[in-house]
């Protein structure tokens, strides 16, 4: 039996997501095409996971991609795949969201402007858009099939999905909100899992570049059975999984579309921001403001020249800030040691009694000082503490004069930069940190954009009071 070449091309691209792509991309894309590696390997990803959808078969994980601008993930992942899907499942329905209903709507138009291509009608004239439900954020196909087009936050009501597709849920002009990435994260946690046709099946992916610690793609990785692909501009450690580094071409991901020329212009524009949407690291490859690869080990002296406990406080129980004492030692040869953490969520009334429980296990040796906010709030949160530790040398720091956060921690980063700050060896272990030194110095490398920064400002504190001199009196200090 022969079959004309209108019908095999079709074949092939049912089967085929990539030759699908490749077919179809001069309805989207009017220029040449520059087909990199990464552009098939992405269109194998999205069709291994479309298949158990397609066979109704539990997903064995939801996807994951971080890439850099500029690679052609919104074609792929946005536009292409619904109406590929199309090919295989008519009656697919997918929800595509991105941080703004503007952009979701473009990527909206431009999926259907495939659909009612004429080579797309040539290969599947099976699939017909309807008339009575055919704008650019919301279509459907004869055969049941729809895609809806939604911004973060945006309302997704009575909509159910056997894709769920988020494209660049965070604008990476503000990605360094709290509120708009807590807003983002919580769109996609609590909003979109109940708009699956089938919890167990419907598959969920998310493509976006890394713009903060406590991004989108930390949240879904951090509940795991994802399915992690990350392809830095530049070749690194970070490239997952690992063996795709062999496809880098001279240490390039794409070396036509992003070249050492391109990515040496995108980093004029800063480095934490390249540094997030091309390194796929949302801090710069020396860290932050600290630089915790100066951070030292070994085993601290039994008697230090000074010592003091620094507290940052917050007043929440469930979530939010934490609450961070941080004891700071200065030995007699001037090396700073960070001998331990303190971190806890409380009320106002175990928090004071946690701290008064921490000062008399450090011993009446050992200064506290108390970070006092600006306003009556503050003065009256640090007096407070200061009754509770009646008895022991406490110390308040008026932090309003003193600058922002990070002009207060500048005394300890100095120190920490200058390869001054040392931790105990036996929070060291086969090449890495344990105990609360890894949380530490996460929180280090990241600030300012760290998720949070308590351990910093306690940090900040206690090193403020370290550096000043105390009086001697009656031979006590």
């Amino acid at each position: 039996m022969r079959f004309s070449q209108t019908a095999v091309l079709s074949s092939i691209c049912r089967d085929s997501f990539w030759e699908f792509v490749k077919e179809l991309w001069d309805t989207v894309v009017p220029e040449k095409p520059h087909f990199n590696w990464h552009m098939e390997y992405i269109c194998d990803v999205m069709q291994e996971g479309a298949e158990r959808v397609f066979r109704g078969k539990p997903k064995l994980e939801d996807v994951v991609i971080n890439i850099s601008p500029g690679t052609s993930k919104s074609t792929i992942c946005s536009i292409l795949f619904p109406v590929w899907t199309w090919t295989r499942m008519p009656q697919a329905r997918h929800i595509c969201g991105s941080y703004s209903f503007p952009l979701a709507c473009d990527l909206g138009r431009k999926s259907r402007d495939v659909a009612v291509s004429e080579k797309y009608k040539t290969l599947f004239p099976e699939i017909i858009l309807r008339e009575d439900q055919n704008t650019k954020h919301y279509f459907q196909n004869t055969l049941g099939g729809t895609r809806y087009s939604v911004g973060v936050n945006g309302s997704v009501t009575g909509m159910h999905a056997h894709f769920i597709n988020i494209d660049d849920p965070l604008d990476p002009n503000q990605a360094a909100s709290d509120a708009d990435r807590k807003a983002a994260n919580n769109w996609l946690k609590e909003t979109l899992p109940s708009r699956k046709v089938d919890k167990a099946v419907s598959l969920t992916t998310l493509i976006m570049q890394r713009l903060h610690q406590d991004d989108p793609t930390a949240l879904f990785l951090s509940r795991g059975h994802c399915r992690h692909v990350c392809l830095p501009a530049e070749d690194s450690d970070y490239i997952n999984p690992p063996e795709l580094k062999d496809m880098y071409v001279n240490g390039l991901m794409d070396p036509v579309r992003l070249s050492r020329q391109v990515l040496q212009e995108y980093m004029a524009n800063g480095e934490y921001i390249y540094s997030a949407q091309f390194r796929q690291q949302p801090v710069p490859p020396g860290g932050g403001q600290f630089k915790v690869q100066y951070v030292k080990w070994g085993h601290p002296p039994t008697r230090f020249k000074k010592l003091v406990r620094g507290w940052d406080k917050a007043a929440t129980q469930d979530g939010g800030d934490y609450t961070v004492g941080v004891l700071l030692g200065m030995d007699y040869e001037d090396r700073i040691w960070v001998l331990d953490v303190k971190r806890f969520r409380a009320d106002s009334g175990e928090r004071e009694r946690i701290i008064k429980r921490t000062a008399q296990l450090d011993g009446s040796g050992v200064l506290v000082g108390i970070e006092q906010g600006s306003g009556d709030g503050g003065k009256d949160s640090a007096l407070n503490t200061v009754k509770n530790l009646f008895g022991f040398h406490v110390k308040t720091w008026k932090v309003a004069k003193a600058g922002n956060k990070e002009q207060r921690a500048e005394l300890f980063s100095v120190s920490v930069n200058e390869g001054n700050v040392w931790i105990p060896q036996k929070l060291r272990m086969a090449g890495d940190w344990i105990g609360w030194a890894k949380e530490y110095l996460e929180e280090l490398r990241y600030f300012p954009h760290s998720k949070y920064d308590d351990q910093v400002d306690a940090s900040s504190t206690a090193c403020h009071f370290l550096g000043k001199r105390r009086k001697r009196v009656g031979g006590m200090w």
